[in-house]
């Protein structure tokens, strides 16, 4: 029955990264412009990262592992799939 999991995938919209790091501004009672200052970024372009409009690159994978914790590799891996999800739904809705 594993085997039919592999197959699945849903067709509904996955959260993007940024709700992760909203999750845990929130854990740590930051604001965006708290967070942004920390990381050494503008509101703009943490907002932009939360809304799932700027992509999560290596650097700044290294930078959320450095402020918010977890791994780059969990932070680009996150990336990856809500952007392999976010090109399969568009697909479908075409």
């Amino acid at each position: 029955m594993t085997g039919n999991l592999d197959q699945f995938h849903p067709k509904w919209p996955l959260p993007p990264p940024g709700d992760t790091i909203l999750d845990i501004l929130e854990e740590r009672g930051w604001t965006q412009s708290e967070f942004a200052d920390r990381a050494g970024y503008t509101t703009k372009y943490v907002n932009q990262l939360v809304c799932g409009k700027a992509a999560i690159t290596e650097d700044t994978a290294l930078q959320l592992e450095r402020v918010l914790g977890g791994s780059a590799e969990f932070w680009l891996s996150r990336e990856a799939r809500y952007r392999k999800a976010m090109a399969r739904t568009k697909d479908i809705c075409l």
